[in-house]
């Protein structure tokens, strides 16, 4: 199996254009794609800071407006992904659909450099390593930055109940690999590996991210009492193995709730405001 070299995407043997970033692959066999390790770390407990450090020719891109700082000899541009004026186009419409900005900004040195990133409320940043042709999918808004080489593309869920009721809606994010990916989320993180066949259930909304391997599924929580006063709403989100699983313990949407529980109600109400939501309409 071969990779493009400058986007990760899986090729076809007989290729002369990768589909993924549209890279002419001049009629040579497709090369096996290897990327220079980054050197990084993650500082802070609730609200981090991934410090990425650029060697010379080393190239990174990241969410607009999620840089922190960088250092002087750090160059940066904005661009939208793509060679033709299509393909720009069409990323930019899928980043727009995965909550993502238009643009994304690009950073590079040829000197040694550094440069900090952080999410835009309270979480954790997670890197994740993937090998070339190496798949994860992530909630919506969730990238901070990668490497050049990783794609970022729009996934839509393929149930159409997992799409309506799980939480995430029908937009994931898709990464692929080779290249280091940084996601952020919102509270503390818990990974875990699920053997073939093993189901992990989930509230809806606080999947941060599983691999291409994992399958993903909604189902009902259980009696018509749970599902109005439980508090959990009425579905959960099942994944089944094998591969792994990231889940939050603080999701966007509760953070909004907690601090406003006035206008929103608290959780006690969650149930009722489900069902009400159900036989009412804004027409």
């Amino acid at each position: 199996m071969a990779f493009c070299t400058s986007c990760g995407t899986v090729l076809a043997a007989d290729a002369r254009f990768c589909p993924g970033c549209g890279q002419g692959l001049g009629g040579a066999a497709p090369a096996q794609a290897v990327v220079p390790k980054l050197d990084y770390e993650i500082q802070g407990s609730n609200l981090q800071i991934a410090r990425v450090k650029l060697q010379p020719g080393q190239e990174i891109y990241a969410e607009a407006g999620k840089m922190i700082y960088k250092t002087a000899s750090v160059d940066w541009d904005t661009r939208m992904g793509g060679q033709t004026l299509g393909q720009k186009i069409w990323g930019a419409l899928q980043r727009k659909m995965m909550g993502e900005s238009l643009f994304m900004t690009y950073f590079h040195s040829n000197m040694p450099g550094e440069a900090g990133f952080a999410g835009s409320y309270p979480g954790k940043i997670q890197a994740y390593d993937l090998a070339p042709g190496q798949v994860i999918f992530a909630q919506r808004d969730a990238f901070l930055l990668a490497q050049a080489s990783v794609s970022l593309q729009i996934a839509l869920v393929k149930k159409l109940g997992a799409g309506l009721f799980g939480g995430e809606g029908f937009i994931l994010e898709q990464l692929t690999g080779p290249g280091i990916v940084f996601i952020h989320a919102g509270g503390d993180h818990v990974e875990f590996q699920l053997k073939a066949g093993e189901t992990i259930q989930v509230e809806t909304g606080c999947i941060v991210a599983f691999d291409g391997s994992v399958n993903y599924d909604i189902q009902l929580v259980g009696s018509i009492r749970t599902m109005m006063f439980g508090g959990e709403g009425l579905f959960l989100a099942t994944l089944t193995g094998p591969g792994r699983v990231v889940v939050q313990s603080m999701t966007l949407s509760k953070l909004r709730r907690e601090l406003a529980p006035h206008a929103q109600g608290g959780d006690e109400h969650k149930g009722l405001d489900v069902l009400s939501s159900i036989f009412s309409s804004d027409d």
